[in-house]
């Protein structure tokens, strides 16, 4: 099974990537690249899940053919 997770990376003051989730509380990831941020995100996301399924069952989350979400960046 899927899932889809929102990721908000935010750039951090030292030159490393923050990743977090506001949709799977304690997610927590950081790295040297967006990318690795990422990698290290989905890491985290999944024992996170596989934990709480563990404890509360399966997770209330979007199945990853439900939801597309992107951004754009747009010069103005």
């Amino acid at each position: 099974m899927e899932l889809a997770i929102r990721i908000h990376i935010e750039e951090l003051p030292e030159g490393l990537f923050l990743a977090t989730s506001d949709q799977l509380p304690g997610l927590v990831a950081q790295g040297l690249t967006i990318t690795e941020a990422l990698d290290i995100a989905r890491d985290v996301a999944r024992k996170l899940i596989e934990a709480r399924r563990e404890r509360e069952g399966p997770p209330k989350l979007p199945d990853a053919g439900e939801q597309q979400d992107y951004t754009i960046v747009v010069a103005a």
